[in-house]
């Protein structure tokens, strides 16, 4: 008998999951908020894991909520995240459609114009809210722009990522990149505007602990920093579903947080600033509670001694 020939390997998972991104990112948008979903609802089944971490981020936040009240917000936060990744990787075929897609009200352009008017920069603080990845609606009135990033696990994975960004005039800075810090810093010296995502704690960052679901949180300060640093006006930006139907589109909101800007206790200030931003942020979370990602561990983190 003839020996079979060796299977060949494996494609790595990054090469999967690029090619079926590629396959997807020419479909239409409804197929892919279709399909989204139903791996979102697919996922409350698969994983313990992510179950157990959701309901106890879910029973610290609502500990007034019985457990099939969390149980349904839980299952309703994947099925918006599976909407989502739907939602990004179709982009290309519905971009077109942005401005009717993703609203963004005459207030928040407003304030938007009037921060970017003053010429000392703007830090727009995001978060894990809603698409976050649709705030690039907002690039066409703050140019030039940037937005800090974690790095995936895989280069090309963060290379379609940056693109995709890019195409819609957001660059990317990859928070481990040594050249991120003086790119940061020329930005902002050109009255540039740079998004940083402060809801979730992340280990190496420089974070102060403040409230948040009446739980000190550690979080991100960079924020703070820079606006302090620069004079830079500070505006919180959020994304919401505008119905409860996968193709219903987005609303942002943007609200200008004002701040010391020659504060005799600079790191009071520092702590006070990203106190106001994360309280903005739990309001806008509590209006949308499945909008959030509860599997993250956002109290992870304890706080200093005293």
């Amino acid at each position: 008998r003839r020996p079979r020939a060796p299977r060949p390997p494996p494609p790595p998972p990054a090469t999967v999951i690029l090619a079926f991104v590629r396959t997807l990112a020419v479909l239409p948008l409804g197929f892919g908020l279709a399909l989204g979903g139903a791996l979102g609802r697919l996922a409350w089944h698969l994983s313990s894991r992510m179950r157990r971490e959701m309901r106890a981020s879910l029973a610290a936040a609502f500990p007034a909520l019985d457990v099939a009240e969390r149980d349904a917000i839980a299952r309703a936060s994947l099925v918006h995240l599976g909407w989502l990744g739907g939602e990004v990787i179709t982009l290309r075929s519905w971009a077109p459609r942005m401005d009717e897609y993703v609203e963004a009200t005459a207030e928040a352009v407003s304030a938007l114009k009037r921060a970017q008017a003053r010429g000392t920069g703007v830090i727009l603080v995001l978060g894990h809210i809603g698409n976050w990845e649709l705030t690039c609606r907002l690039s066409r009135y703050v140019q030039p722009n940037a937005v800090i990033a974690k790095r995936s696990w895989h280069a090309s994975i963060d290379a379609t990522v940056a693109r995709a960004r890019a195409e819609n005039h957001v660059e990317t800075f990859w928070r481990d990149d040594p050249a991120t810090g003086r790119a940061m810093l020329r930005l902002l010296k050109q009255s540039g505007t740079l998004g940083i995502l402060i809801d979730q704690d992340i280990r190496g960052v420089q974070s102060v602990h403040v409230p948040f679901f009446g739980r000190p949180a550690a979080t991100p300060r960079a924020a703070a920093d820079f606006a302090l640093r620069f004079g830079a006006a500070v505006l919180v930006v959020t994304c919401h579903r505008r119905g409860p139907r996968p193709g219903d589109g987005h609303r942002l909101e943007v609200t200008e947080v004002p701040y010391d800007r020659e504060p005799l206790d600079r790191e009071a200030e520092v702590i006070r600033l990203t106190a106001a931003c994360v309280a903005l942020q739990e309001q806008a979370i509590r209006r949308h509670p499945a909008e959030w990602v509860w599997m993250h561990q956002r109290w992870k983190s304890a706080p200093p001694a005293a």
